[in-house]
C-alpha cells in the first residue's frame, strides 16, 4: 500500500512540474523580443551646441536612428579627442556614475549623451584643440570620428545615452 501512496505522490509532483514547467516556458515565449542593439550603420552621430554653466561646458552627443527598424542603446558611449592624424589627445572621457537605462531608438528619433569640460580659464591645464571627437556607441567596438574642434580643460566626463527631450 506504501508502494501505491508513493507511485501516485510522484506522479501528482510529476504533473504539477509539467504543468509549472509549460506555463513558465509558455510565458517565457510569448514575451516579446527586445529592440536589436543599435549599431554605427544604424546611426548618424553629431555634436549639439554646447551650454555652460557654473564653470562647465556640456556638449550633447547626438545619435540618431537613420535606420528604417527601432534599435535600442544602452549605457555609456566611449568618448576621446583625437588630432588631425587621428591620435588621441590625453585620456577618453570618464563615466558621471549615473545609471543607466535602455533606450528604444525609433526611426528618425534621436537621444543624447552629454560630456562635460571645464570652461577655460577655470582650471590651469587645457588640452591641445582637437580635430575630432571620436566616440564608440555603448556595446558598440566600432568608432565615429566627429569633426570638432574643442578644447578640453580640467574635467572630461561623459553621462549614459538617454532618451531627449524632444524625441
Amino acid at each position: 500500500m506504501s508502494n501505491v501512496v508513493t507511485r501516485a505522490t510522484t506522479l501528482a509532483a510529476a504533473a504539477i512540474l509539467a504543468t509549472t514547467g509549460a506555463s513558465v516556458g509558455a510565458a517565457q515565449a510569448s514575451a516579446l523580443p527586445s529592440a536589436p542593439t543599435c549599431h554605427v550603420a544604424d546611426l548618424n552621430l553629431s555634436l549639439g551646441e554646447p551650454d555652460g554653466a557654473a564653470g562647465s561646458l556640456y556638449y550633447p552627443i547626438l545619435f540618431t536612428n537613420t535606420s528604417t527598424h527601432t534599435c535600442a542603446l544602452r549605457g555609456y558611449p566611449g568618448v576621446s579627442v583625437v588630432d588631425v592624424r587621428h591620435h588621441q589627445i590625453g585620456t577618453s572621457a570618464i563615466r558621471t556614475g549615473e545609471p543607466v537605462d535602455t533606450v528604444s531608438v525609433s526611426p528618425g528619433d534621436t537621444v543624447t549623451a552629454v560630456f562635460r569640460t571645464n570652461s577655460r580659464g577655470v582650471v590651469p591645464s587645457c588640452r591641445p584643440v582637437s580635430a575630432y571627437v571620436k566616440v564608440y556607441p555603448p556595446n558598440s567596438f566600432q568608432a565615429v570620428q566627429i569633426p570638432s574642434h574643442l578644447r578640453l580643460c580640467g574635467a572630461f566626463e561623459i553621462s549614459p545615452v538617454q532618451a531627449s527631450d524632444n524625441s
